[in-house]
């Protein structure tokens, strides 16, 4: 998830900037899926409510949820009548199916009006709206555990933009849903902006469609302890071996160098298509992590000190063709029609298809306190990607 500058100075270390850590209706490798779990990837053989599976609350109206749709804005439905937790999960039950077909149609929905205050309250919708639980891999940012599977959206600095991007697209096993909760509402900006990733691969010109489509993109990074994230926190271990036994699995090209400096590089398809709806939609970091999407010192500064290769992060077609300028403004310019986004207030919560729907952060004053979880986990294979993945170094 990379910002404008997409690395900024902290302390002696250089981070990169990336972004706050999708109807999914179903990944379920054919099975059909039941009204009760619409709302989840894979059909459970039993449920067991957390709420009264009849309950009406003070508004029962609420329970069939009519959305909001303004231009420039998400998709946002009012909750109303709703006091207790144990009230708002037997609710969710009951809507499960409406925030599903919601979910596939807009590929994000904002609730609004739920008694959420606290991170234990965050996880009971979680467990409501997620069926299971995605690990953070090849961890690329600065982010805190606050609880059970509960992370701080990003700790990179309020002044830091971060650009659109779908979580993991990098992986070959990335979360299908994401969970973004406010607890704390920022006193300005700060907004989560997604884009529809069906209209991006519309925008964009049938060259760099076609260009990815059959070479996708390339991810290089190199790790070390001055700049980005070193190697023991973005592969969770402190062993060499386990490296390399995640890299073969994961079909990821790595070198040692004599300094210790890991560098890594990857072949992901750019374009994939959604399990459950077959639409197919832009899913890549490629704009992200470009180098010329630094700020022009900044670049040239990491370039003198680290050389190209040597830089955290960098992005090339899947051939190692690299993109030009306006390769970049196209790919901005789609995002940036696209996009929508809402202010934050407390209680909100956000469910995002990560697939369909790529999301950013805007910068922002005051105190903020965005959580997240993610889930739902979606194996690449099931995506029909264009290119198949593959270990590469530039």
């Amino acid at each position: 998830m990379g910002g404008d500058g997409a690395l900024h100075p902290q302390g002696q270390r250089l981070e990169l900037a990336v972004g706050d850590p999708l109807d999914l209706a179903a990944c379920s490798n054919g099975k059909p899926v039941s009204p009760l779990n619409a709302l989840t990837w894979r059909d459970r053989s039993s449920y067991h409510p957390t709420g009264p599976r009849n309950w009406k609350g003070p508004d029962a109206m609420s329970r069939t949820l009519k959305w909001q749709v303004v231009e420039g804005k998400p998709a946002i439905t009012q909750v109303a009548g709703l006091t207790e937790m144990t009230q708002v999960r037997a609710w969710l039950e009951d809507v499960r199916p409406q925030l599903a077909a919601a979910l596939k149609e807009y590929g994000a929905i904002y609730l609004r009006g739920l008694p959420m205050a606290t991170i234990e309250d965050f996880a009971q919708i979680r467990d409501a709206l997620i069926s299971e639980r995605t690990p953070y891999r090849e961890k690329t940012t600065p982010r805190s555990r606050l609880g059970d599977d509960v992370f701080s959206s990003t700790d990179l600095p309020a002044a830091q933009s971060i650009r659109m991007h779908n979580e993991n697209s990098y992986t070959l096993t990335f979360p299908g849903r994401l969970l973004f909760g406010c607890l704390i509402a920022p006193s300005q900006g700060g907004a989560t902006p997604v884009a529809d990733c069906r209209k991006v691969l519309d925008a964009l010109p049938d060259q760099v469609v076609e260009k990815i489509r059959t070479a996708g993109w390339r991810l290089s990074r190199s790790y070390s302890e001055h700049i980005s994230t070193d190697w023991q926190t973005a592969f969770a271990t402190d062993d060499v071996a386990e490296v390399a036994r995640y890299c073969a699995d994961n079909l990821i090209g790595h070198q040692w160098y004599d300094d210790g400096t890991l560098r890594t590089s990857q072949i992901r398809p750019g374009i994939i298509t959604h399990p459950s709806s077959g639409e197919e939609v832009w899913f890549n970091h490629l704009l992200f992590w470009n180098e010329w999407a630094l700020e022009e010192d900044l670049r040239e500064a990491l370039v003198d000190e680290f050389g190209r290769d040597g830089l955290p992060f960098n992005t090339e077609f899947g051939d190692g063709a690299a993109l030009s300028n306006e390769d970049l403004q196209a790919i901005q310019a789609a995002y940036d029609a696209a996009t929508v986004r809402e202010t934050w207030q407390p209680g909100d919560v956000m469910l995002v298809d990560n697939i369909l729907t790529a999301h950013g952060r805007d910068p922002f004053r005051g105190d903020r306190k965005i959580v997240v979880a993610m889930g739902d986990p979606v194996e690449l294979s099931e995506c029909r990607p264009t290119v198949e993945p593959a270990p590469a170094f530039a």
